[in-house]
């Protein structure tokens, strides 16, 4: 994988610019600062800042059965209840969509990446599950993935799917079916100890489902699951399987749900979403930007209270910005975008973990099977 020497800032409150520093596997800078006289508040609290000189590492996501396409993006956050398993603070999760035939909807692994950036095998499930960029964690020891499962690769033949709760030894506990999971494309976990709350977009449905649950030492109880948002684009694609609603952020401060639609090349916003008894529609757009969204896809707030969108070039492609991550504030001001790969469709799932003064960066390559991986310095 070849990453551009280096990003240039196109905006002074951008989260990161980038530059490398050597040619195996690279270690680098970010730099970040903050805007004065603007008309929105940046990363940082000083003029500029350097972040950790490295390492970042680029590290392959593909298991000993060969899955590839990896799709989901999670972190162990300080609070997980590891028990006896091999998952430790800061280590990084990846789902993997396709099998070793690079058949969609039909990956069934979960890599494990280390803070020393070592590659192993946490999960594996049945064969053709198709593990989706909906990944997160609870803090009583599970991870929760959802499936999107094809028959022979296509979207034709795609089923529900399911969401699949693991434990911390990487042995499936339960799988959890409703008729609101309808091929769950994405998520946004929300961890509340006793409880939490799943927000699901539906690729089958093009809508947004919200499951609440109880949880337990033995599992998750579903206790009510409801639409609260349809009508976006939503259909099958034979090159990104499909074009439907994906990332998701839930801002607990506001109660705000965020929702990237691909096919509506936007960013909507759903009020009150943990809430609301009724079907919001689509919500109101957050970020409409055809020069920099070109399938807006895989959705994480950065530290700085930005969104970073990544655009799978399904859907208004520009060659000259590929694989792009771009990243904008909640009301819609556009701010810095990078690169992670320099041929088109490389972007998709990413996720931050912030611990004190220092944050992990972590977006997959689809193009290579890779994760790429950054230390920030947020001081």
């Amino acid at each position: 994988m070849k990453i551009p020497d280096s990003f240039q800032r196109i905006n002074r409150n951008s989260l990161v610019s980038f530059r490398t520093r050597s040619a195996g596997l690279r270690s680098g800078i970010f730099t970040a600062v903050i805007a004065t006289g603007t008309a929105f508040t940046g990363l940082l609290q000083a003029q500029t800042s350097a972040f950790l000189p490295g390492p970042f590492a680029v590290v392959s996501t593909v298991p000993s059965n060969g899955d590839q396409n990896p799709y989901g993006v999670a972190f162990i956050q300080p609070n997980f209840l590891s028990g006896t398993g091999p998952l430790k603070p800061g280590d990084i999760l990846v789902s993997n969509f396709n099998n070793n035939q690079n058949l969609q909807g039909t990956g069934s692994t979960i890599v494990r990446i280390s803070a020393n950036a070592q590659q192993t095998l946490f999960f594996q499930g049945k064969p053709g599950v198709g593990l989706s960029t909906a990944l997160g964690t609870l803090q009583r020891g599970y991870i929760v993935v959802g499936n999107a499962p094809s028959v022979d690769g296509t979207a034709a033949t795609a089923g529900p799917g399911s969401l699949l709760v693991i434990n911390s030894k990487g042995k499936l506990v339960q799988t959890i079916t409703d008729p609101n999971i309808q091929s769950p494309w994405d998520m946004a976990l929300v961890d509340q100890g006793a409880t939490a709350i799943a927000f699901v977009t539906n690729a089958l449905t093009g809508d947004v489902s919200r499951l609440d649950f109880q949880v337990h030492d033995n599992g998750l109880t579903l206790t009510s699951s409801k639409v609260i948002a349809s009508g976006y684009v939503h259909r099958g694609d034979p090159v990104t399987f499909f074009v439907a609603p994906t990332g998701l952020v839930y801002d607990p401060a506001s109660g705000n749900l965020y929702v990237a639609s691909t096919g509506d090349n936007a960013v909507f916003v759903i009020h009150n979403a943990a809430t609301v008894s009724s079907n919001q529609g689509t919500g109101s757009i957050v970020y409409l930007d055809n020069v920099h969204l070109h399938g807006a896809l895989g959705l994480t707030e950065a530290p700085n209270g930005h969104l970073l969108v990544t655009n799978n070039d399904g859907i208004n492609a520009d060659p000259t910005q590929p694989s792009e991550i771009v990243e904008f504030t909640k009301r819609g001001e556009f701010v810095k975008e990078l690169s992670v790969d320099p041929a088109l469709g490389g972007s998709f799932g990413l996720a931050v973990y912030t611990v004190g003064d220092v944050a992990t960066f972590a977006a997959v390559d689809d193009n290579t099977a890779s994760l790429i991986i950054w230390t920030l310095n947020l001081n």
